[in-house]
């Protein structure tokens, strides 16, 4: 069972992009139970009325972070109903068909693209500026194992992820002279909604890479994400965690 540190996000605010289910619903748990409160962004409004009834006092605002103008707007409501964001988790993200490269459309491509990274870049770029007037934040990015190996039948989603390391390393080094840190997290495999996404062929091979031989569960990631996201977390910006069961070579 997960540990849980009273009162570690007490005064805190968080976004979690994605929020309403998976990764992002374990992380909004750990926080409001350690004293924080969460604004989950999701672009579906059932999904969030469901994770209301699991998480009380949840803000949430129905938003897709592949459109900016949109997330501009989450961003401007979300400080307006909770005074304040310091913690930002981007788990918002899509797998994309599993094919070969060459088969690939380009509307699948772009789509992978435009929610992986794109909308990684929205919600940094929305919430960076008001985290530096108010001197703190923390941003974790979730990236994947696959941005650092690259999945076969996974090319859109494993470039995508890529980008957000690459994009977290930057970010993190022109912030690192503030309060401001900036990192990410690379999962393995971790049994979700996004299996659905999958072929069973593409959810065999990546268990089979995995020295412990199973899959990661959303409250390992989570307990993870959770001390990154805290104060507790203060001389480590630009960094890549890995959460993988052995899989992660670098």
């Amino acid at each position: 069972m997960p540990m849980n540190f009273t009162g570690r996000f007490a005064g805190r605010s968080a976004v979690i992009t994605g929020g309403a289910s998976g990764i992002g619903l374990a992380v909004a748990q750990r926080i409001v139970d350690e004293g924080g409160r969460v604004s989950i962004w999701d672009r579906d409004p059932a999904q969030i009325e469901r994770a209301s009834a699991v998480i009380a006092d949840l803000h949430g605002v129905t938003v897709d972070v592949a459109d900016p103008a949109a997330v501009e707007r989450a961003a401007r409501q979300t400080i307006e109903a909770l005074g304040a964001v310091d913690i930002l988790v981007t788990s918002a993200a899509i797998t994309g068909p599993n094919m070969t490269m060459w088969d690939y459309s380009t509307d699948d491509w772009r789509r992978v693209i435009d929610i992986n990274i794109n909308g990684v870049f929205y919600c940094n770029r929305a919430l960076v500026p008001h985290m530096l007037e108010r001197n703190y934040g923390r941003i974790v990015n979730i990236a994947s194992i696959a941005g650092k190996e690259g999945n076969p039948n996974a090319s859109a989603y494993s470039t995508s992820k890529a980008a957000v390391i690459g994009m977290t390393k930057s970010l993190g080094k022109e912030l690192a002279k503030t309060k401001v840190t900036v990192n990410c997290v690379t999962p393995a495999a971790v049994r979700t909604a996004i299996f659905q996404q999958m072929s069973q062929q593409h959810i065999d091979f990546m268990l089979s890479k995995i020295p412990m031989a199973r899959f990661g569960e959303v409250e390992e990631v989570a307990a993870l994400i959770s001390w990154i996201a805290s104060e507790e977390c203060s001389f480590t910006t630009a960094a890549v965690f890995d959460v993988s069961g052995g899989r992660a070579t670098y």
